[in-house]
């Protein structure tokens, strides 16, 4: 991207600037909402500054005409880079969620000298084949297809799916708020406008330009995973931890695609563990 180019990227921090920045990097079609604020203020209260921003085409972030997306992935590493010089910081803590965690090994590899440790939730491993794993549950799949036939600017439609889907990736191990999530969509939709851009970041190619590197990945890796993870079963998590020289794998039993209330303390425990200086 150019300098003129450059997209803004909204973010927001909780916490004391003075302490070890950790920057947060969410999934695909994902605002920073999807790191609960209640979330974000557990980690900043164990003396943490935690950003959370909005990937470019969500939230408030900038926003491109769906269907061509003039960025790439290396672009949104870039953001990364850019919301951490936004604040003023040198290097962080990367947690990156999904494609958000794809996103972290990109940052990781690109620009090492910001990565201080790195955290890769519900993700799979990017420069590696990753065939003989198990695949996305054909019961996702098939919802997934659904996605083809909303009208992706029609309120109502994409809150319903949506819904579902967060329902189609949920824990099977805790109950699912249907009406919470609901509320909470809703929210997300209405203060990005809507979530039609946000489907460009499933055109984005994928990490064939990083075969072979991800051993170069020095930062320390903490994965974490789901155990129940219907997009990337549990294997992916495993993968990622078994490619980088260190890195520690810590399970969610029963756990989605999700960051489910109930598994806060265990997620919050294990980053703080990991980050410690």
């Amino acid at each position: 991207m150019t300098k003129a180019a450059a997209p803004e990227i909204v973010s927001q921090a909780f916490g004391d600037p003075r302490d070890p920045a950790m920057l947060l990097i969410t999934g695909a079609m994902a605002s920073m909402l999807w790191w609960p604020e209640a979330l974000c203020k557990k980690l900043a209260g164990e003396g943490r500054f935690v950003i959370r921003y909005d990937n470019r085409d969500t939230g408030l972030s900038t926003k491109y005409a769906p269907g061509e997306p003039p960025y790439t992935f290396d672009d949104m590493a870039d953001d990364a880079v850019r919301v951490l010089d936004s604040h003023g910081i040198g290097k962080a803590h990367v947690v990156g969620m999904s494609m958000g965690g794809m996103i972290a090994q990109r940052l990781a590899l690109r620009h090492p000298s910001r990565v201080i440790t790195l955290t890769v939730i519900s993700s799979s491993p990017v420069g590696i084949d990753t065939s003989h794993l198990p695949g996305t549950a054909e019961a996702y799949m098939e919802h997934s297809a659904d996605g083809a036939k909303v009208d992706w600017s029609n309120r109502e439609q994409v809150v319903g799916f949506v819904v579902k889907d967060a329902h189609a990736i949920a824990s099977t191990a805790h109950p699912f708020d249907e009406k919470a999530m609901r509320a909470f969509i809703e929210q997300d939709y209405d203060r990005s406008g809507d979530f039609l851009s946000a489907t460009n970041h499933f055109m984005l190619k994928g990490s064939e330009d990083l075969k072979g590197r991800l051993h170069e990945i020095k930062a320390p890796l903490l994965v974490i995973h789901g155990t129940s993870d219907p997009i990337f079963p549990v294997e992916h998590g495993a993968a990622l931890a078994d490619a980088i020289a260190g890195a520690r794998l810590v399970r969610i039993e029963g756990g989605g695609h999700e960051l489910h209330p109930q598994d806060w303390d265990t997620i919050a425990a294990a980053i703080i563990a990991h980050t410690k200086p």
